[in-house]
């Protein structure tokens, strides 16, 4: 992946530059594996784009959104004020991520601390740069293909964005199907509340596998995701159907990056 141009805002200060946006990669985004195809394929589309961005790289550290689920304030509190000095000494206005709870937790919890910012999720990003005429989406592959959107809680009911990953993939040519449970009524994958870092508790079934059997329901080519918890719990509960040979689990990035063959 030598062909991709990731700047760090080091690099901007050093030639005394502000990038137009700095992309927060979060820590799914940083270390696992499955995650890190979703943050290549959005730093090609943005390459693509021309977008003048920037990451922390080394200095970014965790938002602290895990550890304030489960309980620990302080923990919280500490990851979020390094992150916000980091921030301010760059001189950071706009912030764009990739993960949900990094979107929710920046947006709506870093403020009282100290740290505002305009946060944008991926999704409403790259619908910004489809309006202003500097992204194009093409079908390509996923021409003619049925595709089903399972909204992230931190996305959909946590923050009301529904409609911007929806009109990326209608650029597609693609079948958007809807699940019976979506928008304001979808299903937690199971992940959210730092419910990803245990085991489930004792109960009839699962809840990524209930989540996943209402997205098998509408027969999909493509279960589409905006966030990287909700790619392994649905990734999870398509390999426990034996159905991963007939349906992939995808972020939109890597819908378009993959449709522009980027």
């Amino acid at each position: 992946m030598s062909n991709l141009v990731v700047p760090t805002m080091a690099d901007f200060m050093a030639q005394g530059k502000q990038p137009e946006v700095l992309f927060w990669v979060g820590c799914s985004g940083s270390f696992d594996d499955r995650a890190k195809k979703i943050t290549k394929a959005f730093v090609k589309i943005l390459n693509q784009a021309g977008v003048d961005f920037a990451i922390l790289g080394q200095e970014e550290s965790c938002t602290g959104d895990p550890a304030k689920r489960a309980g620990n304030e302080f923990a919280f509190q500490m990851q979020a004020m390094m992150n916000i000095q980091v921030l301010d000494a760059y001189e950071v206005k706009k912030i764009v991520t990739a993960c949900p709870h990094c979107f929710n937790t920046i947006k709506n919890e870093w403020p009282e601390l100290g740290g505002n910012y305009e946060v944008v999720h991926h999704t409403e990003f790259l619908k910004s740069l489809l309006d202003e005429g500097r992204l194009k989406i093409e079908g390509g592959t996923f021409k003619g293909k049925k595709i089903t959107f399972h909204d992230p809680c931190y996305l959909g009911r946590a923050n009301n964005v529904y409609e911007a990953p929806r009109e990326l993939m209608e650029k597609l040519d693609a079948e958007l199907v809807e699940m019976k449970r979506s928008k304001k009524n979808g299903l937690c994958c199971g992940a959210g509340g730092a419910q990803m870092f245990k085991e489930p508790e004792k109960g009839e079934k699962d809840i990524n596998m209930e989540r996943t059997d209402d997205a098998l329901a509408v027969a999909p080519n493509v279960i589409a995701t905006g966030c990287p918890f909700c790619n392994t719990m649905l990734t999870d509960g398509v390999k426990f159907n034996h159905k991963e040979g007939e349906v992939q689990v995808l972020d939109i990035a890597e819908i378009i990056a993959n449709a522009q063959d980027l």
